[in-house]
């Protein structure tokens, strides 16, 4: 038997509100979640219905991930957001959904070789939002470059860039530490539509070589508290 079927005739819904509390996660087959409505049922299994589950359909949801470096953001989701490596406790409270994965963009794009936070989205609020407002969007990034940066090159680079013959707004470039030897330096950028080479044109514009690159807020949603490779649900309150 369909499981869907058999949630129908026990719970004494329809099937497909019995469809919608198994993609909720609300169902366990053997005390096993099963969140697939078509998966078969044999005789003697055990079928468990969360009594204080709705049928209601899966909220859309965001993921907010620290990506490693080395990984393209636009790689495959599977590759890049593992549910094992979910943060033990992002405050959301929610389950963690197969259909979660399905259907999500990246609108944060960052350099292969960066590290730091990119978002993925299914719902239609935030991907309208991070197109729209994308280039107001201001962007944290912690870059180490090699040497010293002279007063010469950081007031460039906190001029109006070009990137690809296009003008783009400025940014905020400050000094945030500097090793004893002299040997890296690390900057602070505070930039608004940042694009994948974009801030690697403008080190190499004033002749520095970045070391590494990581980014630490995207708008006002911080990667505060994530490991490399972790990721998390953005809460209701939180905001790009």
């Amino acid at each position: 038997m369909r499981l869907a079927k058999q949630v129908a005739a026990e719970r004494g819904c329809s099937r497909r509100e019995a469809e919608l509390l198994i993609e909720n996660g609300a169902v366990r087959v053997d005390g096993r979640v099963v969140e697939v409505p078509g998966a078969r049922v044999r005789d003697g299994q055990r079928v468990e219905i969360d009594a204080a589950a709705r049928p209601e359909p899966v909220q859309a949801v965001t993921l907010l991930l620290h990506k490693p470096p080395g990984i393209a953001f636009d790689a495959p989701i599977a590759r890049l957001v593992v549910a094992a490596r979910r943060q033990a406790d992002d405050g959301s409270r929610r389950p963690t959904l197969q259909r979660h994965f399905i259907g999500q963009r990246c609108l944060t794009p960052l350099e292969t070789g960066a590290s730091g936070l990119i978002a993925f989205t299914q719902d239609p609020r935030i991907e309208r939002k991070l197109i729209e407002d994308g280039g107001l969007i201001e962007n944290e990034v912690m870059v180490d470059v090699a040497g010293t940066v002279e007063p010469r090159a950081l007031h460039r680079l906190n001029q109006s860039p070009v990137v690809d013959g296009r003008a783009m707004l400025p940014a905020r470039v400050s000094i945030g530490r500097q090793s004893e030897d002299g040997a890296r330096t690390g900057l602070r950028f505070a930039i608004k539509g940042s694009w994948p080479g974009q801030i690697a044109q403008m080190c190499d514009d004033v002749g520095l070589r970045i070391l590494g690159m990581k980014r630490i807020r995207v708008g006002r949603v911080p990667l505060a508290g994530l490991a490399p490779g972790e990721w998390r649900y953005l809460l209701p309150h939180e905001r790009f």
